[in-house]
């Protein structure tokens, strides 16, 4: 796999991190999860579980080993840097300045390791008026101004329907570690990240900001071509009460569908662009899908060419045949759920290890890995410092 040899030290905890980690898991990485005493992780008590995991748990921890470090104690602050002399990368998610508080901050782990890779997860980064400001992905989908834009019917903000600051830290965090990776290969050094989830929101708006950024004000968002402006980019109700969706504003699609429909005087509308003037054609639309279930629709629609969906629910959307091909939804020898490997390599293709270590069952393991004997886990034992 492609990430075989590389060894990674994650504290992190809750999403952003633990996600990253386990793809690289997925991949063939060595991933030590350093966790605290007492509970550990927090996601190994959020929400439903079967045979002693959540699944939250082992949908970003599967295939890691476990190490139980109470990290306010000298001595695993010591197992911690003993750990990090042959790793290629470490992961933490503490707000900004307890690492170095703690004395495991990048300068302190670069003297024992110049070739690591040094990743810090945080809200809003490691500089900034927002920088110590305590917040999960909620409250940075609020300051991004993507809340603003996520709005119900009543044209208030609605609550996400996925973390989208937590998974794309994630994602710009793996990419920082792989670019690192790959330029020490030629330098030898490594280097540190500061990847915060406000910055990594903030970038995923490219294609929404012309209003904002052209004549600095804010969208409209019924307006605009991506949140509801456009009647070819739009969700619509069926006779039955569920939903379809509109989901592609090409004028192929447009002619298509309107001269089935026998309403080529509208294509104009969608010609115009979004916005208000599309009214028509929104009424229009809104009214015909009213006229059969949602199931109707998914026949009527098949095989011809214009951008068309159901809404599905979740349980509907992984019992898809679609889902099962790409292999997104895998099963263990349990029968148990898993989410599938996102990415999809010709050659060397990810497996992912289903095991889920319980707290600190790897502590001992690890630690006798990393050089030391049983005397000195004993008296770390002693000490406290193994939880």
């Amino acid at each position: 796999m492609k990430l075989e040899g590389i060894k990674v030290v994650d504290l992190s905890l809750f999403l952003p991190g633990p996600h990253l980690s386990m793809m690289m898991a997925d991949h063939g990485a060595e991933v030590i999860k350093v966790e605290p005493p007492g509970e550990g992780d927090p996601g190994r008590h959020i929400g439903l579980g079967q045979d002693g995991h959540t699944v939250f748990f082992r949908n970003a921890n599967r295939g890691k080993r476990s190490v139980c470090l109470n990290l306010k104690q000298p001595e695993a602050r010591e197992a911690l840097l003993k750990l990090c002399e042959d790793a290629d990368v470490f992961l933490e998610a503490f707000r900004p300045g307890v690492a170095k508080r703690l004395g495991f901050d990048y300068e302190t782990v670069r003297a024992r390791n110049p070739r690591i890779v040094y990743a810090s997860i945080t809200a809003f980064g490691q500089s900034g008026p927002y920088r110590d400001v305590p917040a999960h992905d909620l409250a940075v989908e609020a300051l991004s101004g993507v809340l603003s834009v996520n709005l119900g019917p009543d044209d208030r903000p609605a609550q996400p329907g996925v973390p989208a600051s937590d998974m794309a830290a994630s994602l710009m965090a793996l990419s920082g570690i792989l670019m690192a990776l790959y330029r020490r290969e030629k330098t030898g050094r490594g280097d540190y990240l500061d990847i915060a989830m406000h910055d990594s929101l903030v970038a995923w708006l490219p294609n929404v900001l012309g209003p904002v950024f052209v004549e600095k004000r804010h969208p409209v968002p019924k307006h605009e071509r991506t949140w509801g402006g456009s009647g070819f980019y739009r969700i619509y109700e069926t006779k039955d009460g569920r939903h379809v969706v509109l989901g592609g504003q090409e004028l192929k699609f447009v002619r298509n569908l309107l001269g089935e429909w026998g309403r080529l005087d509208l294509v104009p509308l969608a010609e115009r662009g979004p916005g208000p003037q599309q009214l028509p054609l929104v009424e229009f639309l809104a009214a015909k899908f009213r006229e059969r279930t949602q199931a109707e629709w998914v026949e009527w629609f098949a095989g011809r060419d214009v951008s068309f969906a159901p809404v599905k629910n979740l349980r509907e959307a992984f019992d898809d045949p679609h889902v099962h091909a790409r292999g997104m939804l895998l099963h263990d020898a349990a029968g148990r759920e898993h989410l599938g490997i996102p990415i999809r390599f010709a050659d060397e293709p990810g497996r992912p290890d289903f095991a889920l270590a319980r707290l600190g069952e790897h502590s001992e393991q690890v630690l006798r890995e990393a050089g030391y004997d049983e005397a000195r886990i004993a008296a770390l034992r002693a000490a406290g410092a193994l939880g």
